[in-house]
């Protein structure tokens, strides 16, 4: 028979002959048994000892055993140790009860010891699991917590030598005219350092990102004018794109009033922004607009006018380190994986309709006031329009 010479059990039962014979069973099989005679002594027991596992029997005087149940499940120090109702009942209300409780198995009495072992032994292995699980969960969390700051240290360092070059990129571009060096090999190759230093501040920007709303506490929101952000971001961070793909753009001339983090929302606008711009038609024609829905959410959406995604290419979509038709455009594959993560964090989804040869619709949702989760501070949004 396997020993457990380390496992405690703690027997609490007002019957001696039921804890007599149980506690020498039990001892010959290698645990270790304490006894408590009636509830009161069994909740203080249990507290002080901590046991591996509770055997309670459910009819005792003074405290029975569904009120210890629900005290021990209620304290912090005890309500992760599993309980086994003893019980002489057969109904199955006591039964359903006592699960409510939080118990997690019951034995009818009279005992028998063989069934009551092998209970015993799976609810201890259960928790042993769970204790292990729980101990990986806290270490891999340190470690991505470690990795975070490894990635937030390293990217922020590489910017500053970055900007330098973009600055230099810039200089030769605006020197290096056709009348003043008509080298053409040498004009392209100055705008390809331009073009691969910009995205490669693009992808540091985006761990930087990605790395901040991982870790960013609760946010104090604020108004944001949704027309001043999209025009500011196309003609100052989009601008490049804009002029390259000669888009043609349809902004609508009143937005909704919205309280929300401005920075963080200029991500996700910048991310649905150039995709629609890379993935759009020859033009790309992209509109944008918002609508309030019935469930007193607002909804955000960029539409182009590009080949449209399969089902299979939608699925795919705001999982990190996936690139949207890779093989058209460049790209680091963590727009979308931001924006999710950003969108959640201040209480709404993001979402994508697509038909092939159509187009393609990305959306996201901020919830009204009443329906924030409670890790977001007071996000108010109503449905009057403002002047864009």
């Amino acid at each position: 028979m396997t020993q457990h010479t380390k496992d405690t059990l703690l027997i609490v039962d007002d019957m001696p002959d039921n804890v007599t014979l149980l506690r020498r069973s039990l001892s010959e099989a290698g645990f270790k048994v304490l006894v408590a005679n009636n509830g009161e002594v069994g909740i203080r027991t249990a507290e002080y000892a901590r046991p591996d596992l509770i055997l309670l029997d459910v009819m005792m005087p003074d405290i029975d055993g569904f009120e210890v149940c629900r005290i021990l499940k209620s304290r912090e120090t005890t309500q992760k140790i599993p309980i086994i109702f003893m019980t002489a009942l057969t109904d199955t209300i006591d039964k359903v009860k006592g699960f409510q409780l939080g118990a997690e198995d019951y034995v009818t009495k009279p005992i028998q010891h063989e069934e009551v072992l092998a209970r015993i032994n799976t609810h201890l292995k259960l928790r042993k699991q769970q204790i292990q699980i729980q101990q990986q969960n806290e270490i891999l969390q340190q470690r991505n917590q470690e990795l975070d700051m490894f990635a937030h240290m390293v990217a922020h360092d590489l910017k500053n030598p970055l900007n330098g070059i973009i600055m230099i990129a810039d200089i030769l571009k605006q020197t290096l005219s056709p009348e003043a060096y008509p080298s053409a090999r040498s004009l392209r190759q100055v705008d390809i350092l331009d073009r691969t230093s910009r995205r490669m501040m693009d992808i540091i920007s985006a761990l930087l990102t990605l790395a901040g709303v991982s870790n960013q506490k609760p946010l104090q929101l604020q108004p944001v004018d949704t027309s001043n952000l999209l025009q500011q971001m196309l003609h100052t961070r989009l601008a490049h794109m804009v002029t390259d793909y000669q888009a043609q753009f349809e902004l609508p001339s009143t937005w909704p009033e919205i309280y929300s983090y401005a920075d963080w929302l200029e991500e996700v606008w910048a991310n649905y922004l150039s995709n629609a711009l890379k993935y759009g038609g020859t033009p790309p024609k992209v509109s944008v607009g918002a609508e309030c829905l019935d469930s007193g959410q607002i909804q955000f959406w960029v539409q182009d006018n590009g080949q449209g995604l399969t089902k299979e290419e939608q699925q795919s979509l705001f999982v990190p380190f996936t690139r949207l038709h890779a093989h058209q455009c460049e790209g680091h594959g963590l727009g979308l994986a931001i924006v999710k993560q950003i969108v959640e964090k201040l209480g709404g989804k993001v979402g994508v309709e697509s038909e092939l040869g159509v187009g393609t619709r990305f959306y996201f949702t901020l919830p009204a006031y009443e329906q924030l989760p409670e890790a977001v501070e007071p996000l108010a949004v109503a449905c009057e329009q403002v002047s864009g």
